[in-house]
């Protein structure tokens, strides 16, 4: 097991935060503006939900991916084939409309003589996407972090996701889905690698556990 000590850090957002007080009026305010009476009982509490509601939404602005990825382990008995997770959940906020994306996240690496446990890629895509975002740099950020601290021999990350910025205003197109790639080290420059990579994710027969 090693713990590695990087100059790598992530994008992190720094400004005065308003009081929760603050932020539940501003939720009264919102519902004066859209036309009800927030002193009315069934909205008496909704500023205060709705400011749980956004700790949780984005909860990924308390979180340094960097540090989900300092653990890793080397004793692998030389495995350097593909690591896979696969299907993961993504739940982030469209930064234009903070209305809901969600979809799935795989991610893939091929370690360089060490790897890390899989639930810390889990909580790298968790950390980026628990924030406003917009799903090419989601993407991106994720597969730069684990390419960055990791340094493996190459990393995959590919989105699929529904965003209801377009599905619940605007065009409203439901079903439609967007998909994002972001392809580091072989993965970009070894088609072979990349098609199995696409295989593993597109093929749900595939068992990647084995």
């Amino acid at each position: 097991m090693t713990t590695r000590s990087t100059e790598f850090k992530p994008e992190i957002v720094e400004q005065d935060t308003p009081t929760r007080q603050q932020a539940e009026e501003a939720v009264r305010t919102l519902i004066r503006w859209a036309g009800e009476d927030p002193a009315r009982e069934g909205l008496l509490d909704t500023p205060a939900r709705v400011v749980r509601a956004y700790e949780e939404h984005f909860a990924g602005y308390q979180d340094d991916p960097v540090e989900f990825l300092q653990r890793t382990f080397e004793e692998v008995e030389g495995y350097d084939e593909m690591v896979v997770l696969r299907d993961i959940r993504v739940e982030s906020h469209c930064e234009h409309h903070m209305l809901p994306i969600v979809g799935k996240a795989h991610v893939a690496y091929l370690p360089d003589k060490r790897v890390v446990g899989i639930s810390k890629l889990a909580r790298v895509v968790d950390a980026y996407a628990k924030r406003m975002q917009i799903q090419e740099k989601l993407t991106a950020q994720v597969a730069t972090t684990i390419d960055e601290i990791l340094q493996p021999n190459g990393v995959a990350v590919v989105i699929d996701a529904a965003h209801e910025c377009m599905t619940l205003r605007g065009v409203h197109k439901p079903g439609v889905t967007m998909v994002t790639s972001h392809m580091l080290g072989r993965f970009r420059t070894d088609p072979k690698t990349r098609r199995e990579f696409m295989a593993i994710i597109s093929n749900p027969s595939i068992n990647t556990h084995v």
